[in-house]
């Protein structure tokens, strides 16, 4: 079941100074906005996850406001509708922090724990914050399988595997086998954009966590 930090030893902290781009952004928009979260997003879910689900960064007005993971925004919606009809989720999402829904099995983090103008984090930026993903990863006893919306997570967590990006390439619907036994399933991010140009559809989004679940089934000990 959700902790209400599942992961706060693996977490940056709030006024983490690492990104002068992203701080700044950050800066500015707690002063423009102090009721915001205005900080690193931390992860939400159940730290007992055998399934990791993780996005890009914060959205502006979804997490950066919120401080819960695809929470607040448009792009949240096709991601909890489907952890919801999978069994993820106790609870009814309603987008709002407030909603009180809990995880179980299953965990959200970011690549990118701050808001990146844009949502464009430089290649810096992200190697700056890989040793956070890394350390809640390793966290996960009972991993078994890497969910990555985009080939921004998806090149993070291959690259903190020690594996060749060359060897493992970034599609929808691909598996990778990982050096410590864990599964990588990839997906298109279900980013407002991707979903209303129909690069992204809810089916195809589903037959990625069928996937989750038959792996996991059938990982390796």
């Amino acid at each position: 079941m959700s902790d209400h930090a599942p992961l706060s030893f693996a977490e940056a902290p709030n006024d983490c100074s690492q990104c002068p781009r992203l701080t700044a952004l950050r800066n500015r928009l707690r002063q423009d906005h102090p009721e915001w979260w205005n900080a690193p997003v931390p992860a939400f879910g159940d730290h007992h996850a055998w399934l990791a689900i993780v996005g890009l960064a914060p959205g502006k007005e979804g997490a950066n406001r919120t401080g819960r993971p695809f929470t607040g925004d448009a792009s949240g919606e096709m991601l909890f509708a489907t952890l919801t009809n999978y069994g993820f989720v106790e609870g009814a999402f309603a987008n709002d922090p407030a909603d009180g829904i809990n995880l179980n099995g299953a965990i959200i983090l970011n690549a990118v724990q701050c808001l990146p103008p844009e949502n464009k984090p430089t290649g810096a930026e992200i190697n700056n914050c890989r040793h956070y993903l890394a350390r809640a990863l390793d966290s996960l006893a009972n991993l078994k399988i890497i969910l990555a919306l985009g080939k921004i997570a998806h090149d993070s967590i291959i690259r903190l595997s020690g594996a060749r990006l060359s060897d493992h390439k970034f599609a929808h619907g691909a598996l990778h086998n990982l050096p410590n036994g864990r599964t990588l399933i990839d997906s298109y991010h279900c980013s407002r954009y991707n979903v209303n140009t129909g690069r992204l559809t809810a089916e195809m989004f589903e037959d990625v966590f069928k996937q989750a679940i038959y792996m996991s089934s059938t990982s390796r000990p």
